[in-house]
Formats: structure tokens, sequence, C-alpha cells
């Protein structure tokens, strides 16, 4: 089984795979849904943890590039799926966090996971829910954190949007026009890579800022 899921989510991180997937079994607006599913899942469930983010994003960028994907209507499609999930996630949080945070420890879920994010959050405060989307696993549930504080859902939201149109269009367009690069393409795993660390530098910068 875990063999399967790594094959799927390397099929929605590679380029040519991804593709392929959509001229086939999933053309046309299933091609949108599936894509907006995956988003969705990662920010509204908390078992989505685990699905690929921003290499996603980017390999959707790339494939928009080679004309598979109209860009604007894929990135209204995974905007709408990014807040629609973190609006989710914060009333599963408000709805059932004492639930949630006595649950054990199973191969998907983890207390860990939620301590992370819990610190993190009292450190930065509401805007977790724009650094988060740059950070795996505390994408996830930076929003369920919120809603068991408690906080203000109108500023949630505020953040809520603009987070999630920063990351969606910021990585799909580097997708977008750096996708046709050959050394992209011929490195594409690193350059994945690259952009994750490059994603969260702002957020390590807030970390080791002098006076933090």
């Amino acid at each position: 089984m875990i063999h399967q899921l790594l094959d799927a989510i390397r099929v929605l991180t590679t380029p040519d795979r991804l593709i392929a997937l959509l001229s086939t079994v999933f053309s046309g607006w299933l091609g949108y849904l599936l894509l907006a599913g995956v988003v969705f899942a990662e920010t509204g469930l908390l078992v989505g943890f685990f699905l690929p983010g921003d290499s996603l994003l980017f390999t959707v960028g790339v494939v928009a590039g080679a004309g598979q994907l109209d860009l604007f209507a894929i990135n209204i499609v995974l905007i709408a799926a990014a807040i629609i999930g973190d609006a989710v996630g914060f009333q599963i949080g408000r709805r059932t966090g004492p639930a949630i945070f006595s649950r054990p420890d199973s191969k998907l879920f983890k207390q860990e996971y939620l301590r992370k994010t819990e610190e993190f959050y009292k450190k930065y405060g509401g805007k977790t829910i724009i650094y988060a989307r740059f950070v795996p696993i505390v994408r996830t549930f930076a929003p369920f954190i919120a809603g068991v504080a408690k906080m203000d859902y109108g500023k949630f939201l505020s953040y809520n949007i603009f987070g999630g149109i920063g990351w969606v269009a910021l990585l799909t367009t580097m997708g977008y026009f750096l996708g046709s690069v050959p050394i992209v393409r011929a490195h594409f795993e690193k350059v994945i890579l690259g952009i994750i660390v490059l994603s969260v530098l702002p957020v390590i910068k807030e970390i080791v800022r002098p006076g933090k």
C-alpha cells in the first residue's frame, strides 16, 4: 500500500506522468477536480499531511506551460480549494479539537504534529496561517489549531485568503515559466527540493530574527 501511495505521489509531481494522467483517465474537468481534491485534502483533512503541496503546484504550472492546463483557470480552482480546505480545517478544530488532541498515535496521525503546529501558532499568531502555507505538515494542522484556539473567524479568513492566493499563484507561476527550461526538466526533483527550501526561507528568517 505504501508503495502504491508513493507511486501516486510521483505521478502527481512528475510532469510527463501527470500530463499522461490528465490526457487519459482524468481528462477535461475531471483533471481539475482531481487536482483540487488533492489540494483540499492536504489543507482541509488532518490525514492529508503526506500529500504533495508545493511540488504538486509547481508541477501543475509546468503542465500548464506545456499547454495541458489553462493557467488562469487552474489557479482559480486550486486557490478556491486551498481556501475552502483551510476553512474546513478551522471548523474541524473549533468543533472537535479536544477529541483530536486526546486521540492516540497511529501510522497516519501523530500527536507530535499537533504540538509542533501549536507551538508555531502560539509564537506567530494569525500570521501562522500565511507562513504555514509554505511549510509541509504545519500547512495541514495550522487552520485546525486556529479553530481550537477559537481565533476570530474574520481575521482567520483574511489570512486564509491572502495565504491561499499567494501560495498557489507563486508556485504555479514559477512552474509555468521555469518548466520549459532544459536544465530544470533535467534536474526536476532537485528543483522541486530547492523550491521547497526557498519557500520556507521567510519563515526561517522570522524565526532567527533578533529579538524573537
